[in-house]
C-alpha cells in the first residue's frame, strides 16, 4: 500500500491534467505531502520493528538521532505550512490584476449561473424579488439599472485561455462549494456574501464545475462546465451571446 502511494505521489494520476497558472505549484505541494507521509508511515514502523527486535542499544546514539529526525520532521512541516499558506493568500487575499476579467459565479438548487458584464465592464444589480428562472431572469437582474442592461448569463462558464480571472461567488440559497478540479480551485458560494477568488486558465479544454457541500437532494445534479477556450473564439462567443441578449430585450413593434 505505501509502495503503491508512493508511485502515485510521483505520477499524475492522482488528480485530473492541471489547466491553471498556479495548480502547478497546488500539485507540487500535494506530492510533497504525499511523499512525506509516506516517509512517516515507513519509519514509524521501521522503528516499531527495531524495537522489538533489538535488546540492547546505545541510549545516547538513539536519542540524538530522534532529535535529529524530529528537528527534520519539524522543518518540513513549517516549510509546507508557509508553501500552503502562500498558496492560498495568492489566491484569496492578494487582490488580482487591474486587467482581470470580472465573472460573476452564482449557485442556487441545483445549478450554476455565470454572468458576465457588457461593454459597460459593470454588473447590473439585483434583487431577490425579481429571481424568476422561468421567465429568463435566474439572478433577478433589476432591468431599471441600466448597468444591467447589458449583462450575459450563461450556464457554462466560458473563459480565455492566458487571462486572469477573477470571480465574485455567491449564492441565492444555501451554501454551494464551487470546486473545479482541473484548475486547482475551490471556494464556497455563501448567502448574504460575495467572495473573490482569481486564477488564470491556461489550457485550452473543458473542465467539469462540480459542487463539493451537500447542497440539498439534488446535490448531484449540481454540475456545470467550464470552457477554456483562445482569446479570439472567447470574444467571438461573447459577442454571440451580447447580441441575442441585445435581440431578446429589444421591443417588438
Amino acid at each position: 500500500m505505501l509502495l503503491e502511494a508512493l508511485c502515485i505521489a510521483q505520477s499524475h494520476l492522482w488528480l485530473p491534467p492541471n489547466g491553471s497558472l498556479h495548480g502547478v505549484a497546488v500539485d507540487r505541494l500535494m506530492r510533497w505531502n504525499l511523499i512525506a507521509i509516506c516517509i512517516c508511515c515507513l519509519a514509524a514502523h521501521f522503528w516499531l520493528i527495531a524495537a522489538m527486535l533489538r535488546h540492547k542499544r546505545d541510549q545516547t546514539r538513539s536519542t540524538a538521532f530522534r532529535w535529529t529526525i524530529l528537528a527534520a520532521l519539524c522543518a518540513m512541516y513549517i516549510w509546507m505550512a508557509v508553501t500552503a499558506q502562500h498558496l492560498w493568500a495568492a489566491s484569496r487575499y492578494a487582490g488580482p490584476s487591474l486587467e482581470a476579467m470580472q465573472v460573476e459565479v452564482v449557485g442556487e438548487q441545483f445549478q450554476w449561473y455565470f454572468r458576465y458584464p457588457g461593454p459597460d465592464a459593470a454588473f447590473g444589480s439585483t434583487r431577490p424579488n425579481l429571481v424568476d428562472a422561468a421567465a429568463g431572469n435566474p439572478l433577478g437582474i433589476d432591468s431599471r439599472d441600466a448597468r444591467g442592461q447589458d449583462d450575459v448569463v450563461s450556464s457554462v462558464l466560458v473563459l480565455p485561455a492566458g487571462r486572469q480571472v477573477d470571480l465574485r461567488l455567491r449564492s441565492i440559497d444555501v451554501i454551494h462549494g464551487f470546486f473545479v478540479p482541473g484548475m486547482r480551485l475551490k471556494e464556497n458560494t455563501v448567502p448574504g456574501l460575495v467572495l473573490h477568488v482569481h486564477f488564470t486558465p491556461t489550457t485550452t479544454g473543458t473542465y467539469p464545475i462540480l459542487c463539493s457541500q451537500v447542497c440539498g437532494l439534488g446535490h448531484e445534479r449540481m454540475q456545470a462546465v467550464l470552457s477554456v477556450v483562445s482569446p479570439a473564439e472567447f470574444d467571438t462567443w461573447l459577442a454571440t451571446r451580447s447580441n441575442a441578449h441585445a435581440h431578446a430585450e429589444a421591443p417588438t413593434r
